[in-house]
């Protein structure tokens, strides 16, 4: 809700074009997405149809139909062309009281609708990085509660730290990158979820990618992404470090 729906629909039309000219995604090297705020998301559709970047939601709700005022479904999401669903983020839970049940509910409807999840997930408190592990993994595990016992899920897991959500610097980059290897590394055998990506959320900004490109498969840009210069640094930097210029 930074933005109202012109200067998201302006937002969109720059990221865009930035994806069409830019080597990084016109390549395919970099896959890119946007979670615009629902009442935008039909015209940045409508904007993104035939480029490179790929649209979801930043919420679903659990049923997908009913009596249930104000709800999205997750049908119809998919139906407008919507691929990717958010669904845990930090502000749900703080702010409509969602729980691990509430969320295992959406991220059932998510894979029921064939939206990818971006399952956020992160410890609250700064802490040991064992910890923050098993914090995650404890909320992947419940994210999956409602899944049907034969359902494989491709997932995007968002690793968002609380504690560092809002700041003016991300997490310490080798707390991120010991706490996203080990992510992938139990990701990768999982019955439903191998295979799934982990990025890194929580203040993510130019700079970042450089230090913990080895350990992590992306990053979930916020606020630092409104303004799409930083973007495009960002794009550059992955540039500079698949071509050896940056290591």
């Amino acid at each position: 809700m930074y933005f109202g729906p012109a200067r998201a629909v302006e937002w969109a039309q720059d990221v865009v074009r930035l994806a069409a000219e830019h080597d990084s995604t016109s390549s395919g090297t970099v896959d890119l997405f946007v979670l615009p705020s629902m009442a935008v998301v039909p015209a940045v559709l409508d904007i993104a149809t035939g480029t490179r970047v790929q649209v979801g939601a930043q919420d679903l709700f659990w049923e997908d139909r009913g009596a249930f005022t104000g709800g999205i479904s997750g049908a119809d999401l998919r139906d407008i062309g919507c691929t990717l669903v958010e669904v845990g983020h930090v502000e749900r839970r703080r702010f409509f009281g969602e729980d691990d049940a509430t969320i295992a509910r959406k991220f059932a409807a998510a894979v029921r609708n064939r939206l990818t999840p971006v399952l956020c997930l992160g410890e609250r408190e700064p802490g040991a990085t064992d910890d923050a592990v098993a914090d995650c993994i404890r909320q992947l595990s419940n994210a999956l509660a409602d899944l049907p016992d034969d359902a494989r899920a491709d997932v995007v897991l968002a690793y968002e730290p609380e504690w560092a959500i809002g700041r003016a610097e991300p997490a310490d980059a080798q707390h991120i990158g010991e706490v996203t290897r080990a992510l992938r590394e139990y990701v990768r055998g999982h019955p439903v979820v191998a295979g799934s990506r982990v990025i890194y959320g929580g203040s993510a900004a130019p700079g970042l990618w450089t230090l913990i490109h080895e350990s992590v498969d992306g990053l979930f840009l916020g606020r630092f992404a409104h303004d799409v210069t930083a973007l495009r640094a960002i794009l550059d930097e992955i540039t500079a470090i698949e071509s050896g210029v940056l290591s």
